[in-house]
């Protein structure tokens, strides 16, 4: 039997569909003035449905990289009719392909740092132990804006301005705290008994941690790595500080580059909205039933 009442189902259905609704309404502007023109989508009211669908800014950004059709385009186009292609359109392909270099990279290092650490302070006891696991989520308090400097300095110290390495390292430096944190709790929600049995049947703990606890501990993976990766895709302020050219920008400082002309292309920019968006809704997609059990994972005990 329903614990609601039927007034009480009618007003959580009415506010789950404007809850949905609110969430749902930019993506879906976005998607719909990414295949309209540039009058169409400055028109009042708005159109919602795109009364003639076009494919030419999506046509346009993968066109861009030939310097001829950027420039024939440049020359006739114009905002009007949405044939106008921003000067920086040719290093959007290019920076999708950065971020790709980045995100995967700073998954895979992430995961082969975090999961042994969570692991040491989820079942092994030593002193200093709960100091560790605080002083490392205390490092997410400090915001962002407060890093980038000595973030700066160590990177032109290093010599990696303008390198997807100075990246690399630095969404190291900022998801492996988190990422050990949510491990941590997922190995601590783990039976002693298991660590225990491996080790009695003569397993080190590297077999132990691999043989045992990764297989059981895929959900909470799962939620590491898609954390991982829509950080590493989405930042934009460290981005913009350590790469100058677009042989090291990604995908959102070259988005963000696309109003820096004088005349701007709503639609061109919502098309390459769409184009960034698309790999973290697909991963969100395929791993979505994995996403809520590994962040809630070790909340509860007992």
């Amino acid at each position: 039997m329903s614990k609601f009442l039927p007034g009480q189902r009618a007003l959580l259905f009415i506010g789950s569909l404007l809850f949905s609704l609110y969430v749902l309404a930019p993506i879906a502007w976005l998607v719909s003035s990414s295949v309209q023109s540039e009058a169409e989508i400055t028109s009042v009211p708005p159109h919602w449905v795109p009364e003639a669908p076009t494919a030419h800014n999506f046509r346009a950004i993968f066109q861009a990289s030939d310097e001829k059709v950027t420039y024939e385009t440049r020359k006739q186009g114009d905002t009007a009719t949405g044939g106008f292609i921003p000067s920086t359109a040719a290093n959007l392909l290019p920076a999708m392909k950065n971020s790709f270099i980045v995100a995967f990279a700073v998954v895979v290092l992430n995961l082969l740092v975090s999961v042994p650490a969570a692991y040491a302070l989820a079942k092994i006891r030593f002193v200093g132990r709960t100091a560790s696991i605080y002083f490392m989520l205390s490092t997410r308090v400090i915001p962002d804006i407060a890093l980038v400097v000595p973030f700066f300095l160590f990177v032109q110290k290093l010599g990696l301005m303008d390198n997807l390495l100075s990246l690399v390292i630095t969404y190291l430096a900022i998801t492996v705290p988190f990422s050990i944190f949510i491990l941590t709790g997922y190995f601590e929600s783990l039976p002693d008994e298991l660590d225990k049995a491996a080790r009695v049947d003569g397993c080190s703990r590297l077999q132990t941690l691999l043989l045992v606890f990764l297989p059981l501990a895929l959900p909470s993976l799962v939620a590491v790595v898609l954390f991982t990766f829509l950080t590493s895709w989405n930042e934009f302020l460290l981005a913009l500080m350590f790469t100058q050219t677009p042989a090291s920008q990604t995908m959102p400082i070259v988005v963000a580059s696309f109003t820096s002309d004088f005349n701007i292309s709503f639609s061109f920019i919502n098309a390459a909205g769409v184009l960034a968006i698309v790999p973290p809704v697909l991963i969100a997609i395929v791993f979505e039933r994995y996403i809520v059990s590994g962040l809630t994972a070790g909340a509860v005990k007992g």
